[in-house]
């Protein structure tokens, strides 16, 4: 028997109705022709009851079968208590009524007061439950402002790539807010320039803003004093007592252009005898490096047949390294480093790499060879230069040359007396270095130590931690966390060579302003036993101040910075600020870094303040809530 095929549609007669029914509606409201309720009731098959519930089905189930682009909804928070919204609305405009002024400017920008500030800050700390969102909401505050006014100034960052000024045209709006800024300026620089970066916003750092401003010539900067009298009456002071006792060493960078067309760059490391200037001994490297100077000292030995008594070096961590030392200690050979900050001490090596910039031309070569043949066209240039140089009668030695100078054999007594000498000078500079260390804190050497190894500070010689060493823990510490913080932030200067000398001068600077902060707390400490009149309204002012606020350390503690950041006087703000430390000092070990953390707040908050200031009193601050001395 033959199958007979199940010819029943797949979709009821009434869901085939439904659908053509709720398309005819949306037909009709967009013009576009359609057919009758009753004709599609009768095509279909369907009664009219089934093919209306079933258009009511299809029209509520719509909605459900696109999902809306993007991730689902945020459940919204749980509201705040309608009374303490409420209350914060009324006493917002409550202090708005009473401050007239505070808050101004049109709906798109506005702005606000140091006060309005301090009262929103106040409303966050009886408030933090509450949460940002909706105390921003109730005070009338943009969330974001609200969140920025909260969060501590971070270090700015760094300028972009800054271009000549001399090039930019007066059209740059930038530009020409910085000269109109200038214009009505009248304090000193310094603050002029922080006043650029953080309330103009504009990314210009103190030196592009001093070519912009010299470049227009509205400003011009001081030229630098000449030659002072104590290095003039120090020349032709150098020591020096026959051949070959001591040797001067330094590298100078020198490049080879246009070979293969590329540029090379390499260190030559001169080696110069210092009683005659005879040029002994050199190498040739990419870089200036330990290899470089114990190579330039075993070139000049083969050179003049000996190794001599010294060799005088700049204090480079390369040149003090272990390698050098055991090097030249092999031949009985001193190493010497220079001091610091006298470039006269390597005067005969410095005036012979002027010499060979004066006689050698630039070096633009073309050839088809690699970098090998560069470095030895380089060294056939020095040795041709050297011999020459070395050969040519000196005026200032009777007509002899470096070659005849350098031929005069010392006795055994001269010999004997120039090494006497040299050991007694270097036993003098050790001597010096374990008396400074002995008196230096043992907690301070370490932490520094540990500083160096986690910042890679090199250091082979100790030279640069035993110069750091010898300031207090507190500036030490301080200057350590203000170097990471640089580090973290980007703002440490670029291509830094010498990151140990930075942070000596940071920890110097935190010493020298930290010394005078307490001069100023023994000066008020002496006017308080002496009952000054100058301080007794402040002493009167503060108890009013505990008596007003003995149960709430927080209304104490913004009262005490209020009063430090109003007033212009040092003393009186030291004053306020040490009152200050006392609450944090009193309360709960728990409660001290909050606390500090709205003090720190309600300074920043104070615009009228320059920033250089507001850090001080902050960096103050935090050295009274958490002392180390």
């Amino acid at each position: 028997m033959t199958p007979i095929s199940d010819s029943s549609p797949a979709i009821a007669p009434s869901v085939i109705a439904g659908l053509l029914l709720a398309a005819r509606d949306h037909q009709q409201s967009l013009g576009l022709p359609s057919s009758g309720a009753e004709q599609i009731v009768e095509k279909s098959g369907a009664s009219r009851s089934s093919a209306y519930e079933a258009k009511s089905r299809l029209l509520s189930s719509l909605s459900s079968l696109v999902r809306p682009v993007g991730r689902p909804a945020v459940p919204a928070a749980v509201p705040a208590p309608l009374p303490v919204l409420d209350a914060l609305c009324h006493q917002t405009l409550r202090f708005v009524m009473d401050h007239p002024g505070s808050v101004y400017g049109g709906p798109e920008r506005r702005k606000y007061s140091d006060a309005f500030r301090l009262f929103v800050l106040d409303r966050h700390h009886e408030h933090l439950g509450l949460g940002v969102e909706a105390l921003a909401k109730a005070i009338e505050v943009p969330l974001d402002t609200l969140r920025d006014w909260l969060r501590l100034p971070a270090p700015p960052p760094p300028a972009p790539a800054e271009t000549d000024p001399t090039a930019w045209g007066t059209s740059n709006p930038q530009l020409q807010t910085l000269l109109s800024a200038w214009e009505t300026w009248e304090g000193a620089f310094a603050p002029f320039c922080d006043h650029v970066r953080e309330h103009l916003r504009l990314p210009y750092r103190r030196t592009i803003i001093t070519n912009i401003l010299e470049a227009h010539g509205v400003r011009l900067r001081k030229k630098r004093e000449g030659r002072s009298p104590d290095e003039k009456g120090l020349r032709k002071t150098f020591e020096t007592f026959f051949p070959g006792a001591q040797w001067v060493a330094d590298g100078s960078p020198v490049l080879v252009v246009n070979l293969l067309g590329k540029t090379f760059g390499f260190n030559v490391e001169l080696v110069v005898d210092a009683h005659t200037g005879a040029f002994t001994g050199v190498s040739l490297r990419d870089q200036e490096d330990a290899a470089a100077l114990v190579e330039a000292v075993a070139d000049g030995k083969a050179t003049t047949g000996a190794a001599p008594l010294a060799v005088l070096v700049d204090n480079r961590p390369s040149n003090l390294t272990p390698e050098v030392g055991e090097a030249l200690a092999a031949d009985g050979t001193l190493l010497i480093p220079a001091t610091p900050a006298r470039p006269q001490n390597k005067a005969h090596v410095e005036g012979g790499f002027g010499l060979f910039r004066q006689m050698v031309p630039p070096l633009i070569l073309t050839a088809a060879t690699d970098q090998d043949l560069a470095r030895e066209v380089l060294r056939l240039v020095v040795l041709t230069w050297g011999r020459t140089l070395n050969h040519r009668p000196r005026a200032d030695r009777g007509g002899r040359s470096r070659i005849d100078l350098y031929g005069d054999n010392p006795t055994p007594e001269q010999v004997a007396q120039a090494r006497a000498a040299l050991e007694e000078r270097l036993r003098r500079q050790q001597d010096a270095r374990r008396t400074s260390q002995a008196r230096q804190d043992p907690q301070v050497r370490a932490i520094l130590a540990a500083a160096f190894e986690s910042f890679s500070i090199a250091d082979p010689g100790g030279q640069q931690l035993d110069a750091i060493a010898r300031y207090p823990l507190w500036s030490v510490v301080d200057g350590i966390a203000v170097f990471a913080g640089k580090r973290a932030a980007g703002t440490l200067p670029h291509n830094l060579e010498h990151p140990g000398r930075y942070l000596a001068a940071i920890v110097r600077n935190h010493a020298q302003r930290r010394e005078a902060d307490r001069i100023c707390e023994e000066m008020i400490k002496a006017r308080l036993e002496t009952r000054d009149s100058l301080l007794a309204p402040l002493v009167r002012d503060r108890a009013a101040l505990v008596l007003q606020h003995a149960e709430s350390s927080p209304r104490r503690l913004a009262c005490f910075v209020d009063n430090a950041l109003e007033t212009d006087r040092l003393l009186d703000r030291l004053f306020w600020l040490s009152a200050a430390g006392e609450v944090i000092c009193g309360a709960l070990q728990a409660d001290r870094a909050a606390l500090y953390l709205l003090g720190a707040r309600r300074i920043h908050a104070n615009t009228r303040v320059s920033h250089a200031d507001r850090l001080r009193a902050s960096t103050f601050l935090a050295g009274e809530a958490v002392p180390l001395e």
